[in-house]
């Protein structure tokens, strides 16, 4: 009998502490424990923490981090970024700088591309058969760029390492987040940046490249760590829009309801992305105080959802919300969504404004991408192009999908990259009516 009793108290303590570990916040290395303690008081792009990491590329140098940016509603918060930069004497008016924003990892603390053991590296993605991660890491074309003679910097975006939460898919706040990382750089005298860069994303950062492009006022800010960068164009591969798709429409109820209810449908005909909305719904939500998870998720849903992208990367939660719940996820939204004009209204506030591009862009594509509708680009061109930018959209050669996406953009964009640095003339790429 006391046997049994002392395998029943054992069973208990472990579901106790089981419980006790699910919960717990994820664990980050030193420099991110550190940084998430910080307060976000300085000057935008201000540099707050930085350590040397050691990097495989030849020629180069690397640092991780921690800077100061501010989120959608001009609240100032914490970023951190990976930065990659040539060794050696930098010329005179500074090394031009590449400006990466990373496609979707997730939302909790530890999901920062920096923050991996090896990560100034060429693009690694999970997908891929030579993927050596349970995320993606690394930064585009670096040795390409590193030979160029080009800085290279990669923000993890605020809420991935910094502290507070990650808003995730609200393009304002990571477009911040980018821009300001051209700051940091610049900051650096290590780094012998100069004013001159190019913004370059794919899927979530693509949405953030091209909210960027739209962002002249807080482009052109002064009083930051460091003022009048100048952005010569813009490399958006597979990028989001959200507003795009309601171009002058004026948002009242019964538009906001369908606007909630086509964006759920889209992104809910199967669990990985359906984990890439409810997520949009966590980080929107973070943003946004005046919405409430519960206002489109069930309450055992909003639980589920909150408990999940607090401790996970997309990965691991799209394969929990597969374990947990099957092909029964929808279960999760209410059955009818509630406050969905506030719901629209911040998604459209969170999204790329309505503003003439202050420089070139291209946008990148394929025709087998089901992550991010291909017509978002489509739409986005047509917009930008009757306010006066200069946009071009290039279909990828054979059936490209998302996750194909970088790689096989990448010989096609890197010339146009050099002739922007260089200040070559581009012929206007805007459809002709």
């Amino acid at each position: 009998m006391k046997q049994i009793l002392c395998k029943v108290v054992a069973i208990s303590i472990g579901f106790s502490l089981y419980a006790a570990v699910s919960h717990a916040e994820p664990s980050i290395p030193p420099f991110y424990q550190a940084v998430s303690k910080m307060t976000p008081e300085g000057k935008l792009g201000q540099v707050i923490k930085k350590e040397q990491i050691p990097t495989p590329i030849s020629g180069a140098q690397a640092w991780r981090i921690a800077y100061i940016s501010s989120d959608v509603s001009d609240r100032k918060t914490i970023s951190t970024a990976l930065i990659v930069a040539p060794i050696g004497k930098a010329p005179a008016k500074g090394r031009p700088v590449m400006a990466w924003a990373h496609g979707t990892t997730g939302t909790a603390q530890n999901c920062g591309p920096s923050q991996l053991t090896n990560p100034a590296v060429p693009l690694n993605e999970y997908f891929l058969l030579n993927g050596n991660s349970w995320t993606d890491y690394g930064l585009p074309s670096v040795e390409a760029f590193i030979k160029e003679g080009y800085v290279v910097v990669g923000t993890d975006y605020q809420g991935q390492g910094g502290g507070g939460k990650h808003q995730y898919a609200v393009a304002i706040t990571q477009a911040k987040d980018t821009i300001d990382s051209i700051r940091a750089v610049g900051s650096m005298p290590e780094t012998g940046a100069g004013k001159k860069a190019i913004i370059y994303g794919w899927s979530q950062g693509g949405g953030t490249t091209i909210a960027a492009a739209s962002m002249p006022d807080y482009i052109s800010k002064k009083g930051t760590a460091f003022d009048d960068i100048q952005p010569v164009g813009f490399v958006a591969l597979a990028p989001y829009d959200v507003a795009v798709t309601m171009p002058g429409t004026r948002l009242d109820q019964a538009i906001s309801e369908k606007m909630i209810s086509e964006l759920t449908a889209s992104f809910s005909d199967n669990v990985f992305n359906f984990a890439h909305f409810s997520m949009t719904l966590w980080g929107t939500q973070a943003a946004f105080p005046n919405l409430q998870l519960t206002d489109l998720l069930s309450d055992d849903g909003a639980k589920a959802i909150d408990t999940i992208y607090s401790n996970k990367c997309i990965h691991a939660s799209a394969d929990t919300l597969n374990y947990a719940y099957g092909s029964e996820y929808k279960n999760l939204l209410k059955p009818q969504a509630q406050n969905t004009l506030a719901w629209a209204q911040a998604f459209l506030r969170g999204s790329v404004n309505p503003v003439k591009p202050l420089a070139p862009v291209v946008i990148y594509w394929g025709t087998k991408d089901t992550v991010v509708p291909p017509v978002m680009g489509e739409l986005y061109q047509k917009q930008m192009c009757k306010l006066g930018g200069n946009i071009d959209r290039v279909q990828l050669p054979g059936e490209q999908t998302h996750f194909s996406t970088p790689g096989t953009a990448a010989p096609l964009y890197l010339p146009w990259v050099k002739d922007r640095i260089a200040g070559k003339t581009l012929a206007n790429a805007c459809p002709q009516n």
